[in-house]
């Protein structure tokens, strides 16, 4: 172990255990789950149909499938020897011997547990949809990790977040509001959403890119190389950016394109190392910068 890990992981260990589950489960990010169960509230309180308990139990369902995700990650990718003490990402707490693997785990399928009775709950207001979103929903956070070919070293992970993160979402948080799921209006909302969380995690395989080569695994940032990675990072911003404005232009999206200009900006001048997971949640407030925008505006 370096000198740095040494040091990184003297300094976690003195952190309260409560902390270290809570950077285990990536608390900074999960707004990109939060945000389409929003969006698709917004939705339905524009229609006048918008149901509180509807809401509250998908930011629950939603928000339990994301951080039961990171924690089974973070187990698995221990397990597998993907996180070694070069890792540039945030620490995770089983590579660094701080949370017992087998317990990360447990914690990962409770949080899923949380979900599915969530999503039973959902499941008497919209039926057999609502199945299969959940249950495609809950093979992705674990597929995602797991099985001979894990997703997450795969080059179609950002179109999935896309979909599942964006589209599939908003979607389905406004079909189970009475409001109709294929609208231009919830698609482009969902297209909107699902873009920066996109971007995350292409900034995640970009940053990772050395690693993820030396563990077999063909993610997309691999594929294109750092150059086209850095563009279309900046691309999947611009393009949010570009619906938002289709969607409600005004000035209420000034924070927000001011923002995305920083974010390409810092993208393509920082060098690959730690200094990018300044990123990350940078690029999950330039979503919810977009949300509230277009609902400002």
């Amino acid at each position: 172990m370096t000198r740095n890990m040494i040091e990184l992981k003297h300094h976690l260990a003195g952190l309260p255990r409560l902390m270290l589950w809570i950077i285990a489960a990536r608390f900074k990010t999960v707004s990109l789950s939060l945000m389409p169960v929003l969006a698709g509230s917004w939705l339905a309180a524009q229609a006048g149909q918008w149901r509180p308990d509807v809401t509250l139990a998908a930011m629950l369902a939603a928000s339990a499938i994301q951080i039961g995700t990171n924690l089974w990650n973070d187990a698995a990718d221990a397990a597998r020897g993907v996180d070694r003490d070069d890792r540039l990402g945030p620490p995770r707490m089983t590579a660094l011997g701080l949370l017992d693997g087998a317990q990360v785990r447990r914690g990962a399928l409770a949080a899923f547990g949380v979900a599915v009775l969530a999503g039973l709950y959902l499941l008497g207001i919209g039926g057999w949809p609502i199945i299969a979103i959940g249950l495609a929903s809950l093979a992705f956070g674990y597929l995602y990790s797991m099985g001979p070919y894990p997703m997450s070293g795969l080059p179609f992970g950002e179109v999935l977040v896309i979909v599942f993160f964006g589209l599939v979402a908003v979607s389905g948080t406004a079909w189970l509001q009475g409001v109709p799921p294929l609208g231009p209006r919830v698609l482009a909302l969902g297209l909107m959403i699902g873009l920066p969380a996109a971007a995350v995690l292409l900034l995640n395989n970009h940053r990772d890119r050395a690693q993820d080569i030396r563990a077999g695994r063909r993610t997309l940032a691999i594929l294109i190389g750092p150059v086209a990675s850095k563009l279309l990072y900046f691309a999947l911003l611009l393009g949010a950016l570009a619906v938002a404005f289709r969607l409600a232009p005004g000035v209420a999206l000034l924070p927000a394109a001011v923002l995305a200009l920083w974010l390409g900006h810092a993208m393509w001048h920082w060098p690959v190392s730690v200094r990018l997971n300044r990123l990350l949640a940078q690029t999950a407030l330039f979503q919810m910068l977009l949300l509230v925008g277009v609902v400002a505006g």
